[in-house]
């Protein structure tokens, strides 16, 4: 089993995540984890059309929400960001400038600099990402685009055609570096810039 919770630490118990023993699980499903969520939310948020935001976050302008949605206290969103699919976002995340964000859940104290996408993730606390960066979730460029992951010297076939990645706490993605689909980042894991993350390099052709 991959555990988000040995990766990500404080994971809010509301979010009922703790069922899923893969993370890909998590993104496979979020759409009604965060659909189950939003009528429990209280008086601070606004909700509407399947997105509720805090009223201490911050929104400048021409961000586009596609629900289900929840953007939580503190959270700041830059101009022409672009969010779809289910989406998480904890307390005092930033998210830049015409950014993306898919199918994911990031935790609290998280930087996600301008002109990223991030796709079917899940993204630890304190984590950064610098401009430019990728989090992939999909293998266009093969013939079987099923998503394998390598952990603790196994390999293990996720069933899904569409995951990012697991990225422990405190992890540092450098600009234009880019996550491989099914990449998995321990707690504190330096990502250079310009670094491409390709955890199953014999696994890449078209079989």
């Amino acid at each position: 089993m991959i555990k988000v919770k040995d990766f990500i630490t404080d994971i809010p118990s509301f979010l009922q995540i703790e069922k899923y023993n893969f993370p890909w699980k998590v993104t496979d499903h979020i759409k009604e984890i965060i659909e189950e969520l939003i009528p429990t939310l209280g008086i601070d948020f606004k909700i509407s059309n399947g997105v509720a935001i805090h009223k201490t976050a911050v929104l400048e302008k021409g961000i586009t929400f596609k629900g289900p949605i929840i953007i939580m206290d503190q959270c700041h969103i830059c101009a022409n960001a672009y969010f779809r699919e289910g989406v998480f976002l904890d307390s005092h995340v930033k998210i830049g400038p015409s950014s993306e964000i898919k199918s994911s859940m990031i935790f609290s104290n998280t930087s996600v600099a301008h002109l990223n996408y991030i796709g079917n993730s899940i993204v630890g606390r304190n984590v950064n990402f610098e401009g430019g960066s990728i989090a992939a979730n999909h293998y266009n460029e093969r013939t079987d685009k099923r998503i394998r992951v390598r952990f603790k010297n196994q390999v293990i076939d996720t069933g899904v055609t569409k995951f990012g990645a697991l990225i422990g706490d405190h992890s540092k993605i450098g600009a234009n570096g880019v996550l491989s689909p099914g990449t998995i980042l321990e707690k504190n894991t330096i990502v250079k810039r310009l670094e491409l993350v390709e955890q199953l390099i014999n696994n890449c052709n078209n079989n």
